[in-house]
């Protein structure tokens, strides 16, 4: 029985490597970490700048599992709120940002500059639920989003403390030696907030934001009937770009078409974009969709069909056929074996107490049969082998179908 255990365990465990090569990981997934830091009721904006964000990239496709939503006040709650469990960004109030479908994954006094660099560089303890961790790899493309008070190369958190520039670059470090992204999109609304990417060194990083080095970043409009401002000017125009043009996920306009749609006149600052830490410098990052940051879309590359190199498809393919094969000479030679005993058994003279007592079989309705003792191969070992042999082939069949369509 160890035996055929043994063999099963060979057979799934090269289903694993024929798995990871149907499926390359150039970019697999969307991450998005959207991060307000500012608390009390007059820094509503805030919150709403991070809940727009948030209501974007779920609309386009990317889910709450692959969401990190970090609020460090409850303004939805908060007594002075005159449209008690809402937020809204804008004063025609049309859209409930906070609504009865919102997972805030770090709320009030969790949110805070150790939190979120342990988020990033992936140092949570052990008991921290897989919700409030960000799950990217190597080939995860990650939006980083974030919006509060700060000033030349700091940001604040909750009036309590700051990240510096040095600490955000230092993190996004970690996260490339530790391959917890292939392509990240940086994003800050804050006052001189494009010094807070002037440090990054790490590659294949794009950065923005919404004011240059001593400039303002202001707010948009407020609402009379909550009583504050309810959205940020850069913030606003970036929302109202991917609401109006990014319709759907499949949407062709580019980080160009986003970075080109800033106006001055409007922002009432400078926005900034940073291109020279990512491949092909700004040529290339242009070219980049937004729904490659913005959206859920994973592009799949497929190993050559025709490959026979060590660790190739088809040599898999050749060793899963030779253990098929193995099985089956063995489930031969069982019956085989079974069937001589069955016969041997049958030429056998029944005595007259025998023949008296036997009853023909095929009409014998009162007969109770014993227990069957279990054969050496089980029958849910054949059962699930079938199952990862046709899983196999399945895979197999729609790997050489999209290589055909490509090659076509």
């Amino acid at each position: 029985m160890a035996l055929h255990l043994l063999g099963l365990t060979r057979v799934l465990l090269l289903l694993l490597p024929l798995l990871a090569v149907l499926s390359s990981a150039e970019h697999t997934s969307n991450w998005a970490v959207l991060v307000s830091t500012s608390r009390f009721w007059f820094n509503y904006r805030h919150l709403a700048n991070v809940l727009s964000l948030y209501r974007t990239v779920k609309r386009l496709g990317i889910p709450d599992s692959q969401i990190i939503l970090m609020l460090p006040d409850d303004m939805a709650c908060n007594p002075r709120n005159a449209f008690p469990g809402t937020v809204y960004s804008n004063a025609d109030r049309a859209v409930d940002l906070y609504g009865d479908n919102i997972e805030v994954d770090y709320r009030g006094y969790e949110v805070t500059v150790e939190n979120f660099i342990r988020l990033l560089t992936d140092r949570l303890d052990e008991d921290v639920p897989r919700s409030k961790r960000l799950g990217s790899d190597a080939g995860s493309n990650v939006l980083v989003y974030m919006t509060g008070h700060g000033g030349d190369q700091f940001l604040k958190f909750q009036d309590a403390e700051e990240i510096g520039a040095w600490d955000l670059a230092d993190a996004f470090g970690q996260m490339w030696e530790k391959k917890r992204y292939h392509e990240l999109l940086f994003m800050i609304d804050t006052c001189q907030a494009n010094t807070m990417y002037t440090n990054f060194y790490s590659p294949n990083i794009v950065a923005t934001g919404s004011s240059a080095l001593d400039q303002s970043s202001y707010s948009h409009h407020a609402d009379s009937d909550v009583g504050v401002a309810v959205i940020d000017r850069w913030t606003y125009y970036v929302l109202d770009f991917l609401e109006t043009q990014v319709t759907s996920a499949n949407s062709k306009l580019t980080l160009g078409d986003l970075f080109d749609s800033y106006d001055e006149s409007k922002i009432h600052s400078q926005p900034g974009v940073r291109w020279d830490l990512f491949p092909g410098g700004e040529e290339e990052g242009r070219l980049r969709t937004l729904v490659d940051f913005f959206g859920n879309v994973q592009n799949v590359e497929v190993e050559n069909a025709n490959a026979t190199e060590p660790g190739s498809l088809q040599e898999d393919l050749i060793e899963i056929a030779r253990l098929v094969e193995k099985w089956r000479s063995h489930d031969r030679e069982y019956l085989a074996a079974h069937a001589d005993v069955s016969q041997n058994r049958t030429d056998v003279p029944l005595s007259d107490a025998e023949s008296q007592t036997q009853k023909p079989h095929s009409y014998d309705t009162t007969t109770k049969v014993g227990p069957a003792k279990m054969t050496d191969v089980a029958i849910w070992e054949k059962r699930l082998i079938g199952t990862s042999v046709l899983g196999a082939c399945a895979a197999i069949w729609f790997a050489g179908s999209k290589l055909g369509r490509s090659s076509a």
